[in-house]
């Protein structure tokens, strides 16, 4: 049976409010409260109508499996309790099912979690869309652009260990059957400064520190880079361990994930190289130098780390060091070249750095973005997912975060835009009167900002353009003269300062009244910044590089193409992008995930309400709140209305069998709600107060509780009458059993006994015929008896004369076969074990039987010696045979034999035709090897030991060299005469040859082996096998030898060796040799 689905709904077990639109009162401390009751439990996301409201839990929750996964998966948005999976389900069935291309934004400050729910909702979308190889693969290749991106844009901050310091937006593409095809990655400004400098308690990028620790040595080395990060200027050290961040396993996974992607391995070299040469490009170090005309220049200290980074890009040493002592300005025709003093070449070092940095991380994106791209050119669905830096406020604001704030104020601009939109197309699509919404519209704000005449980015390129003196200070004069006026602009010279109490406003800064709350800009860097300029020098010293990559990534600096317009500055380069990822975003259908920080010290169970009020704030979620409640504030398709409250009227329940909506209204007449609190759409029940939506619910639970006891009720009846039958049941079952026993058991009673009379019947029938045969035997056997006792008179009365003369010898033979028999059974039972080597025998229990007892032992050694034998396979039988020749020729002759004894024959010890070394030696030898031995070959002339291989074939004896395999001699069995030996307990044996042979040239040989008695006992038989002759075997402690012409005495004698027991040989003169054993 199928396990039956239970759906829940957002209202079921609901911990707070799980949907803001419905929380009653609406304030600020409520909206607080009901986040932090949830938060509390575990409940980290709530709604505000389809936004979804994320709270960082800093831990890790299960709530993101594969279950999860299905359980979220084809479900209506409120059906389940608040999750990110929903929404991302919502999302992609719209674009699946509706063609409709959708956009998920996700804001929040550094630490909200915005990096882990974009990966989330590309996660789900993974899991839910298609399978198969290729589809498979793209969605691989996605996933992994994350880490890849991580590493190379992400940073450790103050407030986030894995802060994504740039904007991303990926556009993933679907085809028509919602199975993802590609995606296009957008980056938006990245965090350039962070290369150069970090703020206290924070990081460079990751990918410096994961490079660092977790590349090998060789690696390293290639890269000229150490492990330490105190030797490079540009790592902080105050931070540079993370816990919980393991730098060298994620820099494997960082390796893995560009393998993934499409990386080529000297792409990712490439790419190393030049991240090792901005870490190196921090320590150098200049030194002021006068030069004669007056003039400050600077010098680089050590040039070792510049030789080190030109070894890594390509570059000529020279060309790279005036880049960064000399400036090059160009006009028209005209070229001045001026020296840099040393606060200028730091300058050109970090703006080099800094560049270098930015334009691999661009350069990364658009790499990624040719292996992910469609490859198809299909019709296509998108779905944009937008993880972009939340609204910053510091101590400190500069540039970046005027920037980041700017991008804020558009993305709520258009958050505002498009849920008024939204809501306004649902009450016209449902036919509900639309009544206009009330709300603050910040454009004034981004128009102070992005006005092309007048706004605050204008003026900053405009004062960054013009020529003479250009400081910040002349930048902020501007902006009091020309943003005096405007409401939400503020500075100590502005006309409305005089309206200002706050006397902590610097002169240096000017303050901006965001829809998020008032921020102080620091304007000092506001020009550099903006300018982002590097000399053209360094620009074409990069070119001129044999490094490929970094050539790529410098266009500019090709002379053939200088170009003497000036660059595009950040800001009106950040414009242009927000304007057009902006109007992106606009064809798309928005889905917001709003991300939010509990606490500042990333720690789990931790609800800091003023850090979230603060938030809460500056997204705008309250006014989200309102402008959702400004008509309705809960609607419900028409069914699932119907199935949830269809139990408080008894007309539509248990079934209401018309249309739904005829269902609804029926149910609100009954429980009479008044008309102004709802009213009916096309499809859904619009409800105007959350009190009308928590009173259905009351009402509901309470309904709930008496079906429940109505359920109970009948249920129990149901249990106990099915009891009542199954015990009747029971008890007629048990009946008839009880019955059949019964006669079964009086029944094997009567049968029983039956068979007792029976078998007493039968047993006084046999007795009686028993007793009358017993009768008529003993009278045969009386009539027999006294038949024989008469015969037996007769005949001893006939031959009694003839045995008195025959009595002893008939009982001495009688005896005597007695004593015989019962020597021959005791034997049968005391014979000893069926092994060869058993020597035991039983004692002789009688003198006479001495030859008997020794033959009968013979012969009983020689059955199971047989018997044994028998068991051999042929190979067993030639080893025992060797044995036993060997046995023949030395036993009790040769002091080494019996150590000989226990080892058996191999032979081959070498494993010639295995081993490759003796490749050579095996082609040369075409008959089968009998002995293949390693044997030293005594000098004739010195008496020294040389190794050969000792090789015996069928009709030869060989010896080859040991190192080359060559073959030395090669001496036909014919030829060997006699082998010689001594007495004693060495291994040196004479092989005698034939006067007059080829073989015999240099005379006899003299060998010494290990296995001397298994080489001379084959010989023997190999011998005698070829000749048919017997060989020779001579054993004496003293024997002549054949040397040449001489005739040498070889001697054994007794002596201590210096070298252990190993025997020694020494030539005395010309005709002795003598032999030290031990």
């Amino acid at each position: 049976m199928a396990k039956m689905e239970v759906k829940t709904s957002l209202l079921d077990n609901m911990i707070g409010v799980g949907d803001m639109v419905l929380l009653e009162p609406l304030s600020e401390d409520s909206f607080i409260n009901n986040l932090k009751k949830r938060f509390d439990h575990s409940e980290i996301y709530t709604y505000i109508g389809s936004v979804v409201v994320s709270v960082n839990p800093y831990r890790p929750l299960p709530i993101y499996s594969p279950e999860k996964v299905e359980e979220y998966r084809n479900r209506n948005f409120y059906e389940l309790s608040p999750h990110i999976f929903a929404l991302s389900d919502e999302a992609y069935r719209s674009l699946r099912d509706q063609d409709k291309d959708q956009c998920i934004l996700i804001t929040g400050e550094s630490g909200a979690g915005k990096t882990e729910a974009s990966k989330l909702v590309m996660s789900y979308v993974a899991a839910v869309c298609g399978k198969g190889a290729e589809v498979n693969q793209v969605k691989e290749q996605l996933l992994q652009s994350n880490p890849v991106l991580e590493a190379f844009g992400n940073a450790k901050t103050v407030r986030n260990d894995n802060s994504s310091r740039f904007g991303k937006y990926m556009d993933i593409e679907f085809d028509f059957k919602g199975d993802p095809l590609g995606g296009v990655i957008s980056n938006y400004l990245l965090e350039k400064s962070r290369v150069v400098k970090q703020p206290r308690g924070e990081r460079n990028f990751h990918i410096f520190y994961q490079i660092l620790s977790g590349a090998s040595e060789d690696l390293l080395n290639k890269l000229k880079l150490e492990r330490d990060f105190s030797r490079y200027n540009y790592l902080s050290l105050d931070s540079a361990r993370v816990n919980g961040v393991d730098d060298a396993v994620n820099f494997r996974t960082v390796r893995n994930a560009m393998q993934i992607v499409g990386f080529m391995d000297h792409e990712t070299q490439s790419i190393l190289e030049v991240v090792a040469a901005v870490l190196k490009l921090g320590n150098i170090e200049f030194k002021p130098e006068s030069r004669v005309n007056g003039l400050d220049e600077s010098k680089i200290k050590d040039k070792n780390e510049l030789k080190e980074i030109c070894e890594l890009t390509g570059i000529d040493q020279s060309v790279l060091e005036r880049a960064f002592s000399f400036r090059t300005v160009e006009a028209k025709q005209e070229k001045v070249s001026t020296t840099l003093n040393v606060a200028q070449a730091y300058y050109a070092r970090d703006a080099l750095a800094k560049n270098l940095y930015s334009r691999l991380f661009s350069w990364l994106v658009t790499r990624i973005n040719e292996s992910i791209k469609a490859q198809t050119k299909v019709r296509k669905k998108v779905m944009g997912v937008l993880d972009i830096y939340g609204f910053e406020i510091f101590e400190d604001n500069s540039f970046e975060q005027f920037i980041i704030n700017y991008c804020n104020e558009k993305l709520q601009q258009i958050f505002i835009e498009l849920t008024l939109k939204e809501e306004q197309e649902e009450y016209i699509r449902e036919d509900i009167e639309w009544t206009h919404i009330e709300y603050f519209n910040n454009a004034i704000i981004c128009d102070l900002i992005e006005n092309n005449q007048t706004g605050i980015l204008a003026m900053l390129d405009e004062e960054c353009l013009r020529p003479g003196t250009v400081t910040d200070d002349t930048f902020l004069e501007k902006l009091n003269q020309v943003c005096a006026t405007h409401q939400h602009f503020e500075s100590r010279m502005s006309k409305c300062s005089r309206f200002l109490n706050d006397t902590s406003l610097p002169h240096s800064c000017f303050r901006i009244q965001h829809y998020a709350g008032k921020v102080m800009y620091q304007v000092e860097g506001f020009v550099d910044k903006n300018n982002d300029l590097l000399y053209r020098d360094l620009s074409q010293a990069m070119w001129k590089a044999n490094h490929s990559l970094i050539k790529a990534l410098f266009p500019e600096g090709n002379p053939a193409k200088i170009n003497l317009k000036r660059p595009p500055t950040a800001g009106s380069q950040f414009k242009a992008s927000v304007a057009t990822l902006m109007k992106n975003l606009q064809t798309k259908n928005p889905n917001y995930i709003r991300c939010i920080k509990p606490n500042d010290k990333k720690a789990a169970h931790i609800f800091n309400e003023a850090l979230v009020c603060h938030q809460v704030r500056y997204l705008g979620l309250l006014e989200n709140v309102r402008v959702r409640r400004a008509g309705y504030a809960f609607r419900q398709p028409y069914e699932l209305c119907l199935e949830r409250y269809k139990m408080l009227c008894k007309q539509t329940w248990p079934h209401w069998r018309g249309p739904a909506r005829a269902g609804v209204e029926v149910l609100f007449n009954e429980l009479e709600i008044p008309e102004e609190e709802y009213s009916f759409g096309r499809s859904k029940i619009f409800i105007r107060n959350p009190r009308t939506l928590f009173k259905l619910e009351d009402l509901r639970k309470q309904r709930l509780e008496d079906l429940a006891t109505l359920i109970q009720k009948i249920y129990r009846g149901w249990k106990c009458l099915t009891h009542f039958l199954l015990m009747k049941r029971s008890q007629i079952v048990i009946a008839s059993w009880y019955r059949r026993y019964a006669q079964q058991k009086k029944y094997q009673r009567i049968k029983s006994s039956a068979i007792v009379v029976q078998s007493y019947i039968r047993g006084w029938k046999a007795r009686k015929l028993l007793r009358e045969l017993k009768h008529q035997k003993r009278c045969k056997e009386a009539a027999t008896t006294i038949a024989a006792y008469w015969h037996g008179t007769q005949v001893r009365r006939e031959y009694r004369k003839f045995f008195r003369a025959n009595a002893g010898r008939k009982i001495y033979e009688f005896t005597l076969q007695k004593i015989m028999q019962k020597y021959f059974l005791e034997m049968k039972n005391k014979l000893p074990s069926l092994s060869p080597i058993d020597k035991n025998w039983p004692a002789r229990p009688y003198l006479f039987l001495d030859s008997t007892h020794k033959e009968l032992k013979r012969i009983f050694h020689l059955w199971r010696c047989k018997k044994y034998r028998d068991h051999f396979t042929d190979q067993q039988k030639l080893i025992y045979e060797e044995k036993l020749e060997a046995s023949e020729l030395f036993k009790d002759k040769k002091a080494l034999y019996p150590a000989s004894v226990g080892q058996p024959f191999h032979g081959a010890y070498l494993e010639i035709s295995k081993n490759p070394k003796y490749k050579k030696l095996k082609d040369a030898v075409e008959e089968k090897i009998i002995i293949a031995e390693v044997v030293n070959k005594i000098n004739r002339a010195n008496g020294k030991c040389a190794s050969r291989i000792f090789l015996l074939t069928k009709n030869n004896v060989l010896l080859a060299d040991q190192k080359s395999g060559h073959i030395k001699s090669e001496v036909p069995l014919g030829d060997v005469t006699k082998v010689s030996m001594s007495s004693q307990n060495d291994g040196f044996f004479a092989v005698h040859l034939k006067e007059g042979s080829g073989a015999a040239g240099k005379g006899d040989f003299l060998f010494s082996s290990d296995h001397l008695i298994e080489m001379a006992t084959k010989l023997y038989r190999t011998t005698l096998s070829q000749t048919k002759q017997k060989l020779n075997i001579e054993i004496s402690d003293e024997f002549l030898v054949q040397f040449k012409q001489d005739k040498v005495c070889v001697k054994f004698i007794q002596g201590n060796q210096k070298n252990g027991n190993i025997p020694t040989c020494k030539r005395k003169n010309n005709r002795l040799l003598e032999v030290a054993v031990p």
